[in-house]
Order: structure tokens, then sequence, then C-alpha cells
């Protein structure tokens, strides 16, 4: 029978650099199991503590010099071990199988096969899609290893050495893309390393207050709010647990959408909390200018809020030592800076992780930075926090500023502005804004020639994006319908002067990100 434990090692996911390492996590928790993420060089005594052990996926290519490893007793534990991607590679290899470059990489969905329909693959469907993401794969299987599935580009798409609880799987089933990936951690977890269930929604509220007292004491903290899922969920969070130790400070930019400065300052007013507002647009737009760069512009952005934060907390009396951020994991994932993917290649800086200067005058506080964004939204209702205020549709801290492509400017912002309303008020009166995780405008800097009347016009391009997704580690293009896109198309070129004309995103993520900077 499965058992549970009060230990929270007892599954033990090794880190090999993958953007999708943390999302492991993510899917075992979604299914109540407190996993812990550990750099795979973990040392042999740790893992011997642990009932199944899960090997990342990588960057690397395991036939090279210097590719992330781990020690080859690891295997001779009598531990459960699931390898995803590089980790089935590693493992293939390091137990005598052989690892080559493959003529036909595979990036996206694929059809598999099971081949061998127990262990990890009891009680699924023979056949189902996954998502791949390699350019290497296994050519020889080690001694006691049996094909499990198959793809029509990897023969070897799944391997298993049932007597020793060895499993491989080439694809990624953390991913959305991949069916029944949580069927195969379940089978995995559960049936293959008999490990019960045990976390539940109120332990973590319990835990995170315990932890930000503990951190906290009798100091005082600022938190920096923008009327965002996120930033409203930390500063609900903290007041819960701190109460009138906390001060929340909302700063105009600038860059905000229309009419959202009002919008949130009642939003985060109706939760109880003491708000301090600051109106700095003349100071970021001057910081901004002349800067093109999406990575210059997010750092110039975080320099900036720490500058207005600094200043108030000074002004406020006693003075605060904290200042608290609502940094979530796919913030620090993208950014690079997880405490234990050494070989994790950065996708793009966050205002508040990359952006934010190396000298601070304040601790940061950041209680969210470990989970998710579907776990954000069940943290909040679990507070009580109202619908409006959980599901609203996320907001980069940066602002409109990562979404002018180019050099920022007030008027390009305005247009912006204009643009985005256009988009949200339409989406949102076919009653679809629960159907999508984000929609919103993009603006192009570089105008198009276009005509307006008998004239011609030059005015900049606007990109429409909407995705579908639960927690933003991927996602995938809104289908929207044709006719709706012309109807938006038509309304914001004849609405909003300075529109050329009007673009749609069909990117997936990968390749894409949600942002364009």
């Amino acid at each position: 029978m499965p058992h549970s434990s009060s230990k929270d090692t007892d599954i033990i996911i090794l880190d090999f650099g993958s953007q999708y390492s943390t999302l492991i996590l993510r899917r075992l928790r979604s299914i109540g199991i407190a996993a812990k993420l550990l750099p795979h060089d973990t040392s042999l005594s740790t893992l011997r503590q642990a009932k199944g052990i899960i090997l990342s996926g990588g960057p690397d290519s395991v036939y090279k010099k210097g590719a992330a490893t781990l020690s080859v007793k690891v295997f001779d534990l009598g531990i459960p071990v699931l390898g995803i991607c590089y980790g089935m590679q590693l493992m293939a290899q390091m137990l005598g199988g052989l690892v080559e470059k493959s003529d036909k990489r595979e990036y996206g969905s694929s059809r598999i096969s099971i081949t061998h329909p127990k262990g990890i693959f009891h009680g699924l469907p023979k056949q189902f899609t996954v998502w791949m993401s390699h350019g290497d794969y296994v050519t020889k299987l080690p001694k006691g290893f049996i094909r499990s599935a198959t793809t029509a580009n990897s023969p070897d798409a799944a391997i298993s050495h049932p007597a020793k609880k060895l499993f491989g799987i080439q694809f990624h089933p953390e991913v959305e893309h991949t069916q029944h990936g949580n069927d195969i951690l379940k089978n995995f977890v559960i049936h293959i390393c008999e490990y019960a269930p045990s976390q539940s929604i109120s332990n973590l509220i319990d835990r995170k207050v315990q932890e930000i007292r503990n951190k906290v004491g009798n100091q005082h903290v600022i938190c920096a709010v923008s009327g965002g899922v996120d930033s409203s969920v930390v500063a609900a969070l903290i007041a819960k647990a701190i109460g009138d130790q906390l001060t929340c400070i909302f700063v105009n930019s600038g860059t905000l959408r229309k009419n959202e400065p009002k919008q949130a300052l009642n939003l985060l007013k109706n939760l109880g909390l003491n708000i301090t507002y600051i109106h700095a647009e003349t100071q970021f737009l001057r910081a901004l200018k002349g800067a093109t760069f999406g990575e210059t512009k997010r750092k110039i952005i975080g320099k900036e809020f720490i500058r207005v934060f600094e200043k108030s907390a000074n002004a406020i009396k006693p003075k605060p030592i904290f200042l608290a951020q609502g940094t979530i994991h796919s913030d620090v994932v993208e950014s690079a800076r997880t405490d234990t993917g050494k070989k994790t290649h950065a996708i793009k800086s966050h205002h508040n992780v990359g952006g934010l200067p190396k000298r601070l005058n304040l601790t940061l506080l950041e209680p969210l930075r470990d989970l998710f964004k579907d776990e954000v939204r069940a943290l909040g209702e679990a507070l009580g926090m109202p619908e409006s205020a959980v599901w609203r549709q996320p907001f980069p801290g940066p602002g409109l500023a990562i979404r002018v492509v180019g050099e920022v400017t007030k008027q390009k912002l305005d247009i912006l502005r204009e643009a985005d309303a256009i988009v949200r008020e339409e989406i949102e009166n076919k009653k679809w804004q629960n159907k999508f995780f984000q929609y919103f405008a993009i603006l192009l800097s570089e105008k198009t020639v276009g005509v307006t009347g008998d004239q011609r016009n030059y005015a900049y391009p606007i990109v429409v994006k909407a995705i579908i997704s639960s927690d933003v580690m991927t996602y995938q293009w809104a289908p929207l319908p044709h006719k709706f896109l012309a109807h938006v198309s038509e309304r914001i070129t004849n609405e909003v002067h300075g529109v050329a004309r009007v673009l749609y995103d069909i990117t997936s993520k990968p390749p894409g990100t949600v942002e364009w900077e």
C-alpha cells in the first residue's frame, strides 16, 4: 500500500538544467506530492533517504565533455528512478547503452505507441500525444532494459528495467501538451514508489505564514503592489502573517493599461490593505529614453522601482527592513535564477528578478517564489480574496514598456493603451475571458505603410495575442475566429490614430514566450 511521510524529501527531483525542471515539481504538487528539487550532484547520502528519484531534462548532450552527470551508484540504491529526456539518455549511457545525435530532431508534439503497457504506462491508452524536445536519442539499450514505447522518429521513446524499477522516457510528461502526463507521474510516484499524496492548500498557507513570521520577526515590510494576481496574493498572505507591520506601495510608472491605476487601487483597498500611491511616470519615461532592447528596459524599470521603494521606505516610521514582491516561479525560471539549475539557460530577465540592482538597501521577501500561477490563484482563493482579484489577467511588472517593441515613448504607450483596451473589451464582450490565460496587444516600433482615405499612412503595426495555459511555463496560441479578428482589426485601425495594420501571433511556447521582449 502507498505510504505517506512527514519528510519532504521522499521524492527527489535531480535538476539537470531543463526549463521544465520545476514544472515536474509543480505536477507532483498538483497530485498532493511534496517532492523536493535538488542539484544533479546531490550526495548519495541524501539520495538514500528518497523513496523515488526523478532525473530532469537538460540542455546538454550526455556524450559531450563537461555534460552534467551524477554518480552511477544512484542506479544501485534499490530506489525507483525515472529519467526524463536528458535524464533517460544519461541513465542509458551510464548503464552501458549508447546515445547519439539524431538525424531528425524532435521538437513539438509526437504520437507515441505503448509497447509495454505496464509500470508507468499502466492503465493508459495504447496511443496518445506527447511533447518532445530533443536532438539526441538512445541507439542501444543497456543490458536488462526493454523498449516500452516508440514514436515515428524515436524507436526507443520509453525504456524500462522492470526488475530494478528503472524507467526512462524521451518526452516531457510535465508539460501541458503531453496527454496523460500526470497519470505517468502518478503511476511512478504512487504505484512504483508506493508514496501516498499528503499536501493540501491549507498546509501550504500555514507553512508560508510561518516562514514569513520567522523571517520578518517584529520588523516592518513594504510590499510592491500593482493590483495584479501575484502582488495582490503576496500582500494578502503577508498581511495575514504580520498584520499592520505591512505597508503596500502602488507605483504608477506610466506604463500601465487604460484605467488600470484607478481599478487596481479600488481592488487593493477592498482587500483592506494599507496603500501608498506614488505617481512616477516622468521618472520612468526619462530613465527609459533611448533604451531599445528588452533586457535593458527590464533592468532599468527594476532599478527605478527600487529607487522609488527605497525613498518611500525612508519616509515610513518605523523604517521597513524588507521589500516584498510577488515574484513567482515562472519569473525565476525564465531569468535562470533557480537555486539548483546551474546549467539552466536564461530566457529573459524579469524586472523583479534579473532586473534588480546588485546592491539593495532592503532585504527581499518573496514568499511565492516557489509557486506557479495556478497555485498562486488557489492560494488567493483559500485566503478569501474576491474572484475578480484571483482571476485577474496577468500583467508584467514592467508593464506596457515591454509590449512596445523598441524605444518607449509616451506617444507609443498611449497608442498601445487604446489598442489593448479594444482587444480586452472585445474578448470580454464575447465572455471569453475565462477561456484564455492572457490576451493583449503589442506595438512594433518599425512603422509600415498603409492607406487612410485617399492618403498614404505611415504608422505602427499592432500585434494581437491570446494564449491558453494554466501555469505559463508552456502555452498554446488561441485559435480566435477569423471574423472576430477582422472586427478587432477594423476597430483598432479606425479608432486608434497611429496604427497602420493589425497582426495576430500564432506562436506557442516553446518556442515563443508570452512577452515579445
